[in-house]
């Protein structure tokens, strides 16, 4: 039988050692050499011989034309936002990370997912690491999950964990967290690059194997990115970020990759004394409830993944002196100030020696070009001090040259706003639809000194 056995892989020129050094005697780096397993089968080397004699015989392949494609079967979790994100449901035997800000309600989410399979007849397992089984049970009667038939196990050593999902067979397994686990097999600790590298290849293995759907609670760094090495999004199927602001009762939960689904969906979801509920029409969320239109407010239809948004821009334009800031919560910062050149030299609107201040209401950020059109509009308003009319809407690109260009998917963006009851909207002339939307009246535009010029004529 091969035995395992620890060696330490420089991870900037792949050179091994057989002890932990702290510099690479290969490349001469220092602090790269991670610890690592491998298998050795005891006997003579393995490239001895013929090139690749003794690594494995060579296997049946088949071209894509006779492999049957079927349908990916899935579960649902009980929660229809959280189904929403995942592509439909669970996918037996996929693996799915999940991470967001300590408290951001992770742990709440996946119990009461957990508790609605239960309650649906399949089997669950709650691995926890970071926190003792009477923990979890009075977080589940805070939640108002009464006689939860979820199964527990509190757990950080790989192997116990491992003999258990092979023992009980569960539908569903949570790993509360993946940077508490460790194996017997490395020495380092648990949370360290090796360990989370080492365990999520494990228990993706585990998950593949045996068609258990895994779900793995995945820390986060100061800057928002998961923890560990990289390669644990790459090994998952699935990866989800919560995002939102702790301090606030809305939660996003957005799918950055999906195997069995489509990228960038989200999730939103209100905190609630019982624990996080879906919100049914999100919409409601990202729009200032305002008694009367008001300068520097211009509702945008953003699309994020299957589903069209609409998100108030809400724009603020002081005078600043001789070191204006341009500050942009919810968009990206440096495409602000492209916005602002644009402005500036093809509309005419000088900013230069103003402070701007651009937000998108309700914490939801927004990285689609698609978005620089109301941008522009909502600058404009606020620094003329004009409102735009009551029930408009904008989307578009702009581009260098002062041409707006098309956003995908404008039909659905336009019926979804004609659905909220808007009325007017400025659009890329290619986004105009054919046949005309009932209640809404399209302005189609090709340049943003057009787009100006129907804003002005509507006030």
């Amino acid at each position: 039988m091969p035995k395992e056995k620890s060696i330490y892989i420089c991870s900037e020129c792949g050179g091994t050692s057989p002890k932990w050094l702290g510099k690479c005697p290969q490349c001469g780096a220092w602090n790269t050499l991670v610890e690592s397993v491998t298998e050795t089968a005891g006997i003579k080397h393995r490239y001895s011989g013929t090139q690749y004699a003794g690594l494995a015989l060579a296997q049946a392949v088949a071209p894509l034309s006779a492999i049957e494609a079927t349908e990916v079967a899935r579960t649902a979790s009980g929660i229809e936002e959280l189904d929403r994100v995942l592509g439909g449901g669970i996918v037996e035997g996929g693996v799915v990370l999940i991470g967001g800000d300590p408290g951001i309600g992770k742990s709440t989410l996946l119990l009461q997912a957990l508790d609605a399979l239960q309650r649906a007849g399949l089997p669950t397992l709650y691995v926890t690491g970071e926190e003792s089984g009477a923990q979890v049970a009075l977080r589940s009667r805070r939640l108002g999950l009464d006689h939860s038939q979820v199964n527990v196990l509190a757990e950080i050593q790989l192997e116990k964990i491992l003999a258990t999902i092979e023992a009980t067979q569960p539908a569903v397994a949570v790993i509360d967290s993946i940077q508490t686990v460790y194996s017997d097999q490395l020495t380092s600790a648990p949370g360290s690059v090796a360990q989370v590298r080492e365990c999520a290849a494990h228990l993706t293995r585990a998950a593949k194997s045996s068609g258990v759907a895994i779900v793995l609670v995945g820390h986060v760094t100061k800057e928002g990115a998961l923890a560990g090495p990289r390669v644990l999004e790459h090994m998952v199927d699935t990866v989800l970020y919560f995002e939102g602001d702790t301090h606030s009762q809305f939660r996003l939960v957005r799918a950055i990759k999906n195997r069995f689904g489509a990228v960038n969906e989200i999730g939103v979801f209100a905190m609630t004394e019982k624990g996080l509920k879906g919100v049914t029409n999100p919409s409601a969320i990202f729009l200032s409830q305002h008694s009367e239109p008001v300068p520097g407010s211009c509702v945008l239809v953003t699309l994020e993944g299957t589903r069209p948004l609409l998100v108030e821009i809400q724009a603020l334009v002081d005078g600043g002196g001789p070191n204006p800031r341009r500050l942009s919560v919810g968009l990206e910062r440096d495409r602000l100030a492209m916005l602002l050149a644009v402005l500036h030299r093809h509309a005419g609107v000088a900013c230069a020696d103003q402070d701007v201040f651009v937000n998108a209401v309700g914490g939801v950020r927004i990285s689609e070009p698609a978005a620089d059109l109301a941008v522009m509009l909502a600058i404009t308003s606020s620094l003329r001090g004009r409102a735009l009319p009551q029930g408009f809407i904008a989307f578009g690109e702009v581009g260098l040259a002062g041409e707006v260009r098309p956003a995908p998917r404008g039909q659905e963006r336009l019926k979804e706003a004609a659905k909220l009851g808007f009325r007017v909207a400025v659009v890329p002339r290619a986004n105009a639809p054919k046949k005309p939307i009932e209640g809404l009246t399209i302005h189609p535009v090709e340049r943003v000194e057009e787009a100006m010029a129907v804003v002005r004529g509507l006030d």
